[in-house]
């Protein structure tokens, strides 16, 4: 196996076949997260779209690897094994929380160096590079960090009870918050592509407004797409998701548009649509507040 070949295979997860489609995306996952959060995506794509997920070093078949706490490095790592996959079909990124910078960072790397920009950037869960908060989870007790990640979902209670499991998984959830923790947006030349944001209602890790502000990294088009849910809305829409990937991807494919709301009083000039609630469940949680 050559050099190459063996780094696509480490990064790189396909969950299915589907070398005949005519786009193909590169999926990011969250900060202790792993490929696997992406194969119900990667299943409501195919065969329209070939999904490849990407790997962290430090998590299931490369938990012998050290975990990378470096935002730097780990696209470094990860641009490697997307250049030689780089055709004549549209490639899009979407990223989810931590992702959603690794895939910013890697759309840049692709166009500015290696002069191939991605067709669509699709960031969910995450405010924009600009809009910083001081945050030191990756400091902190174990306990504690156990106690965020149940706070934010996304991850099995039962896993997170596990004593004897938790300790082989946070070393490798710890380096992810301290690659994101202390993640330094740098100035320099930003994207030309559109840009997608996904983001929950409730999220208490991002509000609209630092959503938003995605639309200063890019110098194409910016659109908000506003879910309801907190920070793993992802998970309750994936199908819904997956038909905005298709519809911005293949615009051809578009079968439906969403319900564009008023723009925000603040930021006139970008596209903001809101996903509806479930009815049932909104009455669910009126009634439970009497």
């Amino acid at each position: 196996m050559s050099a190459a070949v063996a780094s696509r295979s480490r990064w790189l997860k396909r969950f299915h076949r589907a070398q005949d489609a005519p786009a193909r995306l590169v999926c990011f996952p969250h900060a202790g997260g792993a490929a696997g959060f992406y194969f119900p995506l990667s299943r409501a794509l195919s065969p329209t779209v070939e999904t490849l997920a990407v790997q962290y070093p430090g998590r299931q078949d490369r938990r012998a690897e050290p975990g990378l706490g470096d935002i730097e490095e780990l696209t470094d790592g990860i641009a490697e094994a997307l250049v030689p996959l780089l055709d004549s079909r549209p490639l899009a990124l979407f990223g989810h929380s931590m992702g959603a910078v690794l895939a910013y960072e890697t759309a840049r790397r692709l166009e500015h160096e290696v002069g191939s920009p991605p067709a669509v950037l699709f960031t969910s869960g995450r405010r924009a590079p600009c809009r910083r908060r001081v945050e030191n989870m990756h400091q902190r007790e174990d306990q504690v960090l156990v106690e965020e990640l149940r706070e934010l979902g996304g991850t099995d209670p039962e896993l997170l009870d596990d004593l004897g499991i938790m300790r082989l998984l946070l070393p490798a959830i710890r380096r992810d918050y301290q690659a994101i923790e202390t993640y330094r947006h740098r100035a320099g030349q930003e994207l030309s592509c559109p840009v997608t944001v996904l983001t929950g209602d409730r999220d208490p890790r991002t509000t609209i407004d630092e959503a938003s502000d995605w639309k200063h990294h890019t110098t194409g088009a910016c659109t908000l797409e506003v879910f309801p849910g907190g920070h793993f809305f992802l998970s309750e829409h994936m199908t819904d998701v997956a038909g905005l990937v298709t519809a911005r991807l293949l615009p051809s494919r578009r079968q439906s548009r969403p319900r564009t709301v008023p723009h925000p009083p603040n930021d006139p000039q970008m596209p903001v649509s809101r996903r509806p609630r479930d009815v049932r469940s909104h009455e669910r949680r009126k009634r439970n507040q009497r």
